[in-house]
């Protein structure tokens, strides 16, 4: 049996990113000993994906950004973009091959971090600790004991909630046979689609060089699309809607987020925590995980070196929380328009507040400004009637 003060249980961002602050080369001396444990490859370990977030100056991460943006850009559905510089902000973009890349580099030089390559099967508490039990690629079985296991791997199913969205999308990489793209700005959200029966759509376009970019359609809607229906939507927004002539697809990307107002529980016993999207790292508004899943980390972390338990701190406050599930309601009953609401926050509220309203970074008056600029009546309409909803299981 494999001895260790923490097992860490996916090689996700959130494990990895646990993973690289507990590191003996930033930890500092008596950190403690960790194992890493990695999905083999196959349906278990998540195909390569783009993660994304808004930081100042330089970042923990920095050396697996692919590239980095300091104009952001709103278009709705008709007239002129809003929008604007976001510094000292800088919209950041990380592939996830890159940060395992970076990662993977620094826990080389780690003595105490030791990954494995293996199928978690059950985690079994005991008194003062817990042992996971796993099945390595060859097929034998072995367990994990530690006083801390940190669970990062995604949930069966999402919790009972009175409102759930999926932020579901696909996104093209794609290179173009003339220059197309604004190398300087990204394109966050254009209303310039096709608009669902339920929820909305937008494109989002991240140009990496003036004939290189990942180009996405989004919906928040209560299902996800066929792949036909993904391909057909790409083919409008990147033929019609962009006009970018002739290209070629490189690579492929296709996620699907829950948004919801669902409690994320962070503890799965005494010993066992969750971390990541499956500890409520998602802002459930937005979808953005990376930024949150840091805090968590940080957080654990400094716990551990400390002497502390390490409980995951909440991602998102209490108020950011309550604001998102009147959003999400409001947005799922149809009281208000989607791209309407976002194009008049992006063009009425200051970008850089706006962005840091939507990482939870702003105080109580900051958040009635950004809120005045909403439909009043139909938010607070949803407020009232939001505590007599029942959660329900989604789907």
């Amino acid at each position: 049996m494999l001895r260790a003060d923490v097992v860490v249980i996916g090689a996700g961002a959130a494990g990895l990113s646990l993973a690289h602050r507990l590191g003996a080369r930033t930890a500092g001396a008596g950190a403690p000993s960790v194992v890493l444990v990695d999905a083999p490859p196959g349906p278990l370990r998540p195909a390569p994906r783009t993660w994304c977030f808004w930081e100042a100056g330089r970042g923990r991460f920095d050396g697996a950004v692919r590239a980095q943006w300091r104009h952001l850009r709103v278009r709705p559905p008709a007239g002129p973009a809003v929008g604007g510089d976001i510094a000292p902000l800088r919209y950041k973009m990380i592939r996830s091959d890159d940060f395992e890349s970076l990662v993977a580099r620094d826990l080389a030089g780690s003595p105490n971090v030791r990954r494995l390559e293996a199928a978690v099967e059950t985690v079994e508490e005991f008194t003062g600790g817990a042992r996971v039990f796993v099945t390595a690629p060859g097929g034998g079985g072995h367990a994990l004991e530690a006083r801390w296991v940190f669970d990062s791997r995604p949930l069966g199913s999402v919790p009972a909630a009175r409102t759930t969205l999926l932020q579901h999308f696909r996104g093209w990489f794609v290179r173009t046979a003339r220059p197309a793209f604004e190398r300087g700005t990204a394109e966050l959200m254009d209303f310039r689609t096709p608009q669902p029966a339920a929820g909305l759509s937008f494109g989002y376009v991240l140009p990496t060089g003036p004939c290189e970019a990942l180009v996405e359609y989004t919906e928040f809607s209560p299902r996800v699309l066929t792949d036909g229906g993904y391909e057909a939507a790409l083919r409008h927004y990147a033929g019609d809607v962009l006009s970018l002539g002739d290209w070629e697809v490189t690579a492929t990307e296709t996620g699907v987020i829950p948004m919801t107002d669902a409690p994320m529980p962070r503890r799965a016993g005494a010993s066992v925590f969750r971390i990541g999207a499956a500890g409520g790292a998602t802002r459930p508004s937005t979808g953005y995980t990376f930024a949150g899943l840091q805090r968590q980390t940080r957080a654990v972390a400094a716990a551990l070196r400390q002497g502390r338990r390490p409980v995951p701190p909440a991602a998102h406050a209490v108020r950011a929380r309550a604001m998102d599930a009147v959003l999400l309601r409001a947005l799922d009953s149809g009281r208000v328009d989607g791209p309407e609401l976002f194009c008049r926050l992006f063009a009425r509220v200051p970008t850089v507040r706006l962005l840091r309203f939507l990482d939870g970074r702003t105080g109580l008056f900051e958040d009635l400004s950004v809120g005045r600029h909403t439909p009043v009546g139909p938010m607070l309409r949803t407020a009232l009637e939001l505590p007599g909803l029942p959660r329900r299981p989604f789907g």
